[in-house]
């Protein structure tokens, strides 16, 4: 099932059907299945608060704890990568997110159900980095924002399973049950990727541990890299936490709609976070022949998703879908900001760029996922169990002011001016 070093190298310059098969539906399917695991609380919260006994702060903590995990694993998963290569780290890691999952299926309690989902967050980890880097080794440089895109549009396929038909099967099975289902599954992916997945190309440069450190130093200590990082971090953080769990709570508690009718919203959050994240690529390779630079497209569509935020926290239409729709084909607009990364800097350094800045991205995404839950709390729940429209408000709100100063720092002109790399 591997590929001669010598085929792999001129795949990379054909994009051939023989790569797109044996490297990127692995990769792809791993992060479906990152995104599913990342997303399916958002749909099984009212049966983790009936059965555990969870409050808004305590459920945003044990989703969040998926991101803690996962966070913390970015700085030596980024010098694995450069290491060892993405087919083996993520085969690898695959299997502790598949322990995780039955761990979190069996658990009784809070600290078991945090335990396990801390564990998923470990084994995804990689889901999309690992892909990323894939990208680097196996497709030339000018389609990597495309097939970004592609990465991103099939694990938003993982987030559009984890809403109706969830709901779907929640009516057949409980949670627990989907669960060890796709801990199985993850299983098989696992292996799929060991065994189909070609060792790295021959020309890749390997680094002595010592090297990565240092570089891992000057990416950190980089210009252009920290221009990036603030505006990629909160708006990636904020669409994480937003759909990932708050977004359920909100149409329950703000539009008043019924577990379906909610279901039904997050299916079409997923569907439109699946269209944006093909048509960032899309946009971003299509505007680059034209000379618009990766930058500023990401800049605009940046714009826009703070645009639909705001109508969200100000209510312009709570029962509409269209909201919603329009905040998850923006919400991975700043995902252009990582071949810009990858470009930036040499590509034996691929793995720890992207990685820095993902771990960077993804501690955002705890605080804000958390730190929702933690100013809701603020408020007291009502006879029916929700929260007020104000908790929402000023929850959303203040992360939607804190994109808009990483915005403005965006803005300083060696942030949009710099010759994308």
């Amino acid at each position: 099932m591997e590929l001669p070093a010598q085929t792999v190298d001129n795949a990379k310059t054909t994009g051939s059907l023989q790569v797109v098969l044996l490297v990127f539906v692995p990769f792809a399917s791993g992060f479906f299945l990152s995104y599913l695991f990342r997303s399916i609380n958002a749909v099984i919260a009212p049966q983790l608060i009936a059965e555990i006994g969870l409050s808004a702060g305590d459920l945003g903590l044990l989703t969040a704890a998926y991101f803690l995990a996962f966070a913390s694993f970015q700085l030596p998963l980024g010098i694995l990568l450069d290491r060892f290569g993405p087919r083996r780290v993520q085969a690898c890691l695959l299997l502790f997110a598949a322990l995780g999952g039955i761990f979190f299926a069996a658990g009784e309690n809070r600290v078991a159900l945090i335990a396990g989902r801390a564990l998923i967050g470990l084994g995804f980890a990689g889901g999309l980095m690992a892909s990323f880097k894939a990208a680097t080794l196996w497709f030339p440089r000018e389609r990597w924002p495309l097939v970004n895109g592609c990465f991103l549009a099939v694990g938003g396929l993982g987030a559009t399973i984890a809403t109706k038909p969830v709901e779907i099967f929640l009516g057949y099975t409980d949670w627990r049950s989907i669960f060890v289902a796709l801990s199985l599954i993850t299983v098989y992916v696992s292996f799929l990727i060991f065994l189909m997945v070609p060792h790295e190309p021959a020309h890749v440069t390997r680094l002595s541990l010592a090297d990565q450190l240092r570089a891992l130093r000057g990416i950190y200590s980089d210009r252009f890299f920290w221009r990036l990082a603030p505006i990629t971090i909160t708006t990636l953080a904020t669409g994480l936490a937003v759909q990932g769990l708050w977004a359920g709570p909100w149409l329950r508690d703000v539009a008043g709609l019924d577990r379906g009718a909610v279901a039904d919203h997050l299916f079409a959050i997923a569907l439109g976070m699946i269209a944006g994240m093909v048509g960032s690529g899309i946009l971003a390779d299509l505007l680059g022949r034209l000379g618009l630079t990766v930058n500023r497209v990401m800049g605009g569509g940046i714009v826009a998703f703070m645009l639909a935020q705001a109508a969200i926290v100000f209510q312009v239409d709570p029962t509409g879908v269209w909201v919603w729709v329009i905040f998850g084909f923006l919400s991975n607009m700043a995902v252009l900001a990582f071949p810009q990364v990858s470009g930036h800097f040499p590509l034996h350094y691929a793995g720890a760029a992207n990685t820095g800045l993902n771990f960077l991205m993804f501690s955002g995404a705890f605080a804000a996922q958390y730190g929702i839950g933690a100013i809701i709390d603020l408020w007291p729940t009502s006879p029916q169990g929700g929260y007020p429209d104000a908790a929402y408000a000023s929850a959303f709100g203040t992360l939607l002011v804190i994109q808009v100063a990483a915005f403005l720092w965006f803005l300083v002109p060696a942030g949009i001016t710099r010759e994308d790399r």
